[in-house]
């Protein structure tokens, strides 16, 4: 695969980012595809190593929500069940209540921790976990 400039710059630092590269020119390439606005969300590092996304999904409830992990992927996804009662007293309807798939892609090392529904907002907690294997060190001289 051939890279950016700016991928060839930091070849002559680091040794076997091929598979990090792929991953971030195919993050790029969905992502300028389809870029989805609806619905509205933040993502919020509330710690080093953690994070939460917000997202607001008025007019849905926990029923209507469904997060899936799978790889390197986060999908959020929400459908309200319509109820087939006329709407004849709607004078305006400005929540879009409409279907979503929100994905996410994800480090290796990030785990979703938990998703709750706060006042119209969902909120889901991530965590970057980094193993022992992972963490500093300090070599001893001999």
């Amino acid at each position: 695969m051939t890279y950016p400039t700016i991928w060839k710059d930091f070849g002559k630092f680091g040794v076997g980012f091929d598979d990090l590269f792929d991953r971030i020119n195919e993050f790029h390439d969905n992502v300028a595809k389809n870029i989805p606005n609806y619905p509205p969300y933040n993502i919020k590092k509330v710690e080093d190593n953690k994070y939460v996304i917000e997202m607001a999904v008025a007019g849905f409830g926990k029923q209507d929500i469904e997060i899936t992990t799978e790889d390197d992927k986060l999908v959020i996804k929400g459908n309200v069940e319509s109820d087939d009662t006329p709407q004849d007293d709607l004078l305006w309807q400005g929540l879009a209540l409409r279907p979503f798939t929100r994905m996410f892609t994800l480090n290796d090392q990030v785990e979703v921790n938990n998703a709750e529904m706060i006042n119209g907002l969902l909120k889901v907690t991530l965590e970057r976990i980094i193993p022992e294997s992972k963490k500093p060190k300090k070599v001893e001289v001999k």
